[in-house]
């Protein structure tokens, strides 16, 4: 069983940063694939950027040189930091864990580029 508790969402000016954060607590293992998707309003669920236990990394065209994903497994957390962001990154993002055969959800955290 893993819980997945999401943090760092907001409000931020078009341009502005902002560092999500993942940290997952219970049966979990750090050789798994960790990510970030996201949704905003009337779209589907996508990929934003995924991490594996190797610490490679993919990430969606939309954001690639602005966003960055890592993972501390220490702390069984995972980050996502973003940096010049629009407003067409306002979205609900969430976290994943992928632990063969179970797929683990954060409970969503809002972010708004707005000015």
């Amino acid at each position: 069983q893993v819980q997945l508790v999401e943090s760092g969402g907001g409000l931020v000016q078009p341009g502005g940063s902002l560092r999500l954060s993942c940290a997952a607590s219970g049966s979990i293992f750090s050789i798994n694939v960790m990510g970030w998707y996201r949704q905003a309003p009337g779209k589907e669920r996508e990929l934003v950027a995924v991490i594996t236990g190797g610490s490679s990394t993919h990430y969606a065209d939309s954001v690639k040189g602005r966003f960055t994903i890592s993972r501390d497994n220490a702390k069984n957390t995972v980050y996502l930091q973003m940096n010049s962001l629009k407003p067409e990154d306002t979205a609900v993002y969430y976290c994943n864990v992928m632990q063969p055969p179970r797929n683990y959800w954060g409970q969503g955290t809002q972010v708004t580029v707005s000015s």
